[in-house]
């Protein structure tokens, strides 16, 4: 168990730097003048001096991404051009939304997917299985934004359930906060919940064609048993990759559902800093959510071992 902990996390470390140096020089090459944006057209050329000193725009990018990445390590995201304040807190601030809304979405996800990938395996071939992958093949055709304003025209508008779009923050009590995020939540997952329910349906068909579920059912345990108990354990393999996956999708569709919810969201603050070209926030940003879909990855690692423990093993 300890070296796989130590090879997964040394492929941790690794990604983590990949990651970095490919946001540094993807944001590098950008075309525009930070300094020009910044200041406007109208700076003076001892302006546009003295702002890429202030920011260290004037040094060679190797040393700015070396001394990015040491004040990455010890917290430290930057100052950002356009608010003239630490990156640190505005995203902070925005973070406390975004994932609990990429959490909820998942959450939503996982519960609809494995509902409906059961359902549709133990009745395979019947017109319940069918209406089941119709509905899931048309759960990934729509995309999330097109569902999410479906949702408002039929919750908000039509029905007045709840709110078109906003969110009123935490401070204003569980159930408000929450009640801002369903309609969010439902337009990213329904995407999500209609692959991942493909997934499951294939692989508890492939675990039922396995020996040890006739000989479950030989013993006298009814279907549901062998499906919650044998079935759907062995079939977790596939589907945990696959979640793991999701996360990622979900939190790069948040930056397009929170335009759509008009949610003061991370994805919102992407958007905005990169229409100012605030490299800052940028790079803190995509940083931040790359690394979080790297950890969850690691986590999946870490899953896997704890479902089946062979994998260990064989990876030794």
């Amino acid at each position: 168990m300890a070296y796989y902990l130590l090879k997964r996390l040394a492929t941790l470390i690794a990604t983590l730097w990949a990651t970095s140096a490919i946001i540094f020089l993807v944001l590098e090459i950008l075309p525009g003048d930070p300094a020009l944006l910044a200041l406007g057209i109208d700076a003076s050329s001892e302006q546009l001096i003295a702002f890429r000193a202030q920011y260290g725009l004037d040094r060679p990018p190797l040393e700015r991404y070396l001394d990015w990445l040491g004040h990455l390590l010890h917290g430290d995201f930057g100052i950002s051009y356009a608010y003239k304040t630490a990156v640190w807190p505005l995203i902070a601030d925005r973070l406390a939304l975004t994932y609990p809304l990429a959490v909820i979405a998942m959450a939503l996800t996982v519960a609809l997917a494995l509902g409906l990938g059961l359902f549709a395996a133990a009745r395979h071939g019947r017109p319940t299985d069918l209406l089941v992958m119709a509905l899931s093949q048309l759960g990934i055709s729509i995309p999330n934004f097109w569902f999410g304003l479906l949702l408002i025209l039929l919750f908000a508008v039509n029905l007045g359930w709840l709110s078109a779009g906003g969110f009123p923050g935490w401070h204003a009590g569980l159930l408000p906060a929450l009640s801002g995020l369903v309609l969010p939540s439902l337009s990213l997952a329904a995407m999500q919940a209609a692959i991942l329910a493909r997934i499951t349906r294939s692989a508890v068909l492939d675990v039922l064609r396995e020996d040890f579920v006739r000989t479950a059912r030989a013993k006298g345990l009814s279907r549901n048993a062998v499906l919650w108990r044998h079935v759907l354990r062995n079939a977790l393999i596939p589907v945990i990759t696959v979640i793991g996956l999701q996360f990622g999708n979900l939190l790069a569709g948040s930056i397009v559902v929170e335009q759509v919810f008009s949610l003061p969201g991370l994805g919102r603050l992407i958007f905005q800093a990169i229409s100012n070209r605030d490299i800052e926030v940028v790079k803190a940003a995509v940083m931040l959510l790359a690394g979080t879909v790297v950890l969850v990855n690691f986590a999946v690692d870490l899953l896997y071992v704890a479902i089946d423990p062979r994998l260990q093993a064989r990876d030794a």
